[in-house]
């Protein structure tokens, strides 16, 4: 396309979902109460780690940084929907949605190095119990933290500067309720070559090389838990890692099967569904999958309330 046809876009106009005017009061309602869950389950398991000393093990410190992933990764794409579904006019502006763009992949990205630590944390105290503690130390759990941010920092960075770089012709309506990278692209005048390849080679390193070790990190549990005699403590350490499998699969399935494995005729309503899975309903179960499944975290809030009961009769 010639420079002529191009024009400089300010704002961009997000269509959102395609939900019928009779039921858009009754979807609102519903996207609300589940954000609202997410930001005060994730809020809450934050807070229990903080005032718990039981809870100040790598493990639940992985955990913090997942419910404050979980939490902001909600929160860069919802509110703004509700917003825009309140709105005659559900327009974006353009450095608004590059910003949204930038935390969206920063916080994505996050949520799979995290489950990443999480994985060799629950590796190396199942398979080697003895030594648990010098190989998770505090130092070490620091600096995975530390390199998770780092990474995906530079890695949404890239992507936002790639995307910068492209103009943008009088079309400015986003097939999405947010500003997707997939659907930002389309809508692109100059050549997208260079920010297609990089989101192929990116992609795969960041979702599927984190996928691989996750699952040689539970194939190397699975094999050192079967080597146990005891039925009880087989039991346990499946307990313990069956809350974290369930959130890999939540997290994984979803992305991969809309990111990485496209099929032909993948319409855009059902990517915007796929998307609503990993944006709004995996951090809210997350919440309830590690709760109602820890007797740790029970224990924990068990605790805090009944401290708050004590100081409140004294």
């Amino acid at each position: 396309m010639t420079k002529s046809n191009q024009t400089s876009i300010s704002a961009f106009i997000l269509l959102g979902l395609p939900i019928q005017s009779e039921h858009r009061y009754l979807f609102y309602a519903l996207l609300l109460t589940m954000y609202l869950t997410t930001v005060l389950g994730n809020l809450l398991i934050i807070i229990l780690i903080q005032l718990d000393s039981h809870l100040h093990t790598p493990m639940y410190y992985f955990l913090s940084n997942l419910s404050l992933s979980d939490l902001c990764f909600s929160s860069v794409t919802i509110p703004k929907l509700l917003q825009n579904m309140q709105s005659q006019v559900p327009s974006i502006p353009y450095a608004d949605c590059l910003t949204q763009m930038y935390f969206f992949l920063f916080f994505g990205d996050l949520e799979s190095f995290l489950l990443v630590t999480m994985a060799y944390d629950r590796y190396a105290a199942i398979c080697f119990p003895l030594h648990y503690t010098s190989i998770m130390s505090p130092k070490l759990c620091l600096c995975l933290i530390v390199l998770c941010w780092v990474l995906t920092t530079f890695h949404a960075m890239l992507h936002t500067l790639l995307m910068a770089r492209l103009s943008f012709c009088e079309d400015n309506m986003i097939l999405h309720f947010f500003c997707d990278m997939s659907a930002l692209l389309k809508l692109a005048c100059s050549d997208t070559y260079v920010n297609e390849l990089v989101i192929l080679i990116t992609g795969s390193i960041i979702l599927f090389i984190p996928f691989v070790l996750i699952i040689v990190s539970y194939a190397r549990i699975v094999s050192s838990i079967l080597k146990v005699p005891s039925a009880q403590g087989v039991f346990k350490a499946f307990s313990t890692c069956g809350s974290h499998l369930s959130v890999v699969s939540l997290f994984y399935g979803t992305v991969i099967s809309l990111y990485l494995c496209p099929s032909a005729n993948s319409s855009a309503v059902k990517e915007m569904v796929m998307a609503l899975m990993y944006t709004v309903v995996t951090p809210m179960l997350n919440p309830f999958i590690y709760s109602l499944r820890n007797r740790d975290i029970k224990g924990a809030l068990g605790r805090v309330i009944c401290k708050r009961k004590i100081s409140f009769w004294l």
